[in-house]
């Protein structure tokens, strides 16, 4: 996560792969997804940053002491008194697939289901005496669908290492909390809605997704391929990232 130029497309544009200007990445934009020379002072984006509702996380004990796999998931529903054939049911079901499934090259990964497994993982990736910045979207209350221009991008955010934290659809808290150890750049951009929102997103830049699927509708979406270029998005409401806080001698 090294320091770039962060300018107006005319005076310094972002290097990182295959010229995408042909393509149109308002699909990709409408998820938060984006390629990195569309982050220049002035573009406009199609952009959303819903609120979702999640639970808040219960004890360590209480937590660990609930199965979490996809055979208990019956108990599980039962215990809570949910529908096998809700739609909740559906999403727990997706939650604990993302949690089980594998990880990508340079990937290391937990789903926390509470705030003393979130820090312990946060303190294995980062260390334990490491003293911690939090970093997310702002403000929380979201803004709807609608047409943003970039007023301000950030310099990058000191992160040689981070882990950052994605609430997932469960009755309790459970957060999907990851680091990838190939390069990346996380910054802050700060964006006008066309309705009057102002918006301090959290962008990270993904600079190796050589490991990514091709088969994604994302990469149709930008129009490259895995490994072509840089793949960049927009924290949602609500998602952290943990990053350690410089030194006087790094600043």
């Amino acid at each position: 996560m090294t320091t770039y130029g962060l300018h107006s497309k005319k005076t310094q544009g972002l290097k990182g792969g295959p010229p995408s200007s042909s393509v149109d990445h308002t699909e990709a934009f409408k998820v938060g997804f984006f390629a990195m020379d569309d982050l220049y002072i002035g573009n406009i984006m199609t952009l959303q940053f819903p609120v979702e509702e999640f639970y808040h996380f219960l004890s360590k004990k209480e937590a660990d002491s609930i199965p979490f796999s996809i055979p208990q998931l019956p108990s599980v529903l039962q215990l809570f008194s949910i529908s096998e054939d809700s739609s909740q049911a559906k999403s727990m079901r997706g939650t604990i697939e993302q949690c089980e499934a594998g990880t990508i090259t340079g990937e290391t990964k937990i789903c926390a289901n509470s705030l003393e497994s979130m820090l312990e993982f946060v303190h294995n990736i980062i260390g334990s005496e490491e003293k911690h910045n939090i970093h997310t979207t702002t403000p929380s209350s979201g803004a709807p669908l609608q047409k943003y221009t970039i007023l301000k991008i950030s310099q990058d955010i000191y992160a040689p290492k981070w882990v950052a934290c994605h609430p997932l659809p469960y009755p309790y808290g459970v957060y999907y909390c990851h680091f990838i150890s190939t390069g990346t750049r996380v910054f802050k951009v700060l964006l006008d809605g066309e309705n009057g929102d102002k918006v301090e997103a959290l962008g990270v830049c993904h600079l190796d997704t050589s490991d990514w699927s091709p088969n994604h509708i994302l990469f149709k979406q930008l129009g490259f391929m895995p490994g072509e270029a840089p793949v960049c998005h927009f924290f949602p409401v609500k998602h952290l990232m943990w990053v350690p806080q410089p030194s006087t001698a790094t600043m």
